[in-house]
């Protein structure tokens, strides 16, 4: 059975010596080659959505691979797929960088400039390595296909418009069809999850910004387990320690957390930082929740040119929520949809403060009366988006939440 191999390389020259080594090794079959992280990421979930069967063998990651850095890609890939073996193509082949490939999950690494010998020898370890973790797990997509999968951001307009209020309901509906849920509070300055669940809890995401390598135990002593079965990541009560979680820390809790976890949801809030930012980024579907009216709507617009701008996600690969709305509004989801140049979600929430009042009071905004219109487009959101797990027998429709190309939530290509 020929090893199929999928380089990850952003250099065009790399990539054309890379490829032609590898179409000299034995049983080899090269792939396409990816040019970024994130389309290497999204190429790896799409196939394990299919079966485990269709998965490369081997991926090899170059070291100027971008925009996340490589050991972090490394990492990620090796959380999400544990039965791809990744080789590290890098110009330091010192003890040091050794060590840390190997802490991050590579199962090799190769010098530059490249041997034959040596790529050939990595490249047959590896895939022996990946067949045998391959007939250990038993075949088939259900290793992928649970723990370990969307990730889900919510996102403000600007303040006020119920951004909160959105992920906390969606990881509230994806908790109770059965899929573990977590929720994370990265409104690191003003963060409201623990107000709007009146929980009380002494770790928050920030005891996780300077660990390198979170282990299931370190991220079980961080989270905090609501009644509601939602496992809980919060904002520290210190907003100014916000600023210890930088996006390279971002990106490592993200990781860790959809490595254990169906369904991440993240509340990034309305102010973009770093942190924000890094989720976005990583996120399978990238939420924006706006109000119908004309401040919110040219936020949502103002947001969706800087996360272009920034190359955080384009508007084609963002999907506007509309919260209170209502026939009787003037700006309807299909002008907003045309004034952001978005996706637009089909569901949208209906204007119903009453409803929602005493439960935001309290702070018990998961005790929401079920037969309540908010609550019940709530969780229709939540299964527009598929982080709804169907129940026994039934056809699940659309899949896994991935923005892009199945309509406003299908799987997401992120740039070409």
């Amino acid at each position: 059975m020929p090893t199929r191999i999928l380089p990850a390389v952003g250099d065009a020259d790399a990539v054309r010596s890379l490829t032609t080594l590898l179409s000299q090794l034995p049983d080899a079959e090269p792939v396409t080659p990816v040019a970024d992280s994130t389309q290497l990421v999204d190429t790896l979930a799409r196939l394990a959505a299919e079966s485990v069967d269709e998965l490369p063998e081997v991926v090899i990651v170059h070291e100027r691979i971008g925009p996340v850095p490589a050991l972090e890609l490394v990492r990620e890939v090796a959380l999400r797929f544990p039965a791809v073996g990744v080789i590290l193509v890098t110009t330091d082949a010192s003890p040091g960088l050794f060590a840390a490939a190997m802490d991050s999950g590579a199962r090799g690494l190769v010098a530059l400039p490249l041997n034959y010998e040596e790529l050939a020898s990595r490249v047959q370890a590896v895939a022996q390595w990946s067949v045998g973790v391959r007939r250990h797990l038993g075949h088939g997509g259900d290793v992928f296909t649970g723990v370990g999968g969307a990730v889900v951001t919510v996102s403000g307009a600007k303040g006020g418009v119920g951004a909160t209020l959105t992920a906390v309901q969606l990881a509230l509906a994806a908790q109770a069809s059965g899929r573990p849920t977590a929720l994370v509070d990265m409104d690191l300055q003003a963060g409201d999850i623990a107000s709007y669940l009146d929980v009380q809890f002494r770790r928050s995401v920030v005891d996780l910004a300077a660990i390198a390598d979170i282990s299931p135990r370190i991220l079980a002593e961080a989270v905090f387990r609501h009644d509601t079965g939602v496992a809980l990541l919060l904002a520290p009560g210190e907003g100014e320690r916000g600023e210890e979680v930088t996006d390279r820390a971002a990106r490592q809790i993200v990781s860790a957390l959809r490595s254990r976890y169906e369904v991440v949801v993240i509340d990034c809030g309305a102010q973009l930082g770093g942190a924000g930012a890094a989720a976005v980024e990583m996120a399978d579907t990238a939420l924006l929740v706006t109000t119908p009216d004309v401040v919110a709507v040219r936020g949502a617009k103002r947001t969706v040119r800087m996360w272009d701008r920034l190359q955080i996600r384009k508007a084609e690969e963002t999907t506007v929520v509309v919260n209170r709305n209502s026939r009787a509004t003037e700006i309807q989801p299909a002008l907003i949809q045309k004034i952001t140049g978005t996706a637009i979600a089909t569901t949208t929430i209906p204007a119903n403060f009453k409803e929602l009042q005493a439960a935001v009071d309290a702070g018990r905004v998961h005790a929401l009366d079920g037969k309540g219109t908010v609550r019940q487009a709530m969780f229709a959101l939540a299964g527009e988006l598929g982080l709804v797990k169907a129940p026994e027998g039934a056809e699940r429709r659309g899949g896994r939440a991935r923005g892009g190309d199945r309509g406003p939530v299908g799987f997401r290509r992120r740039r070409d």
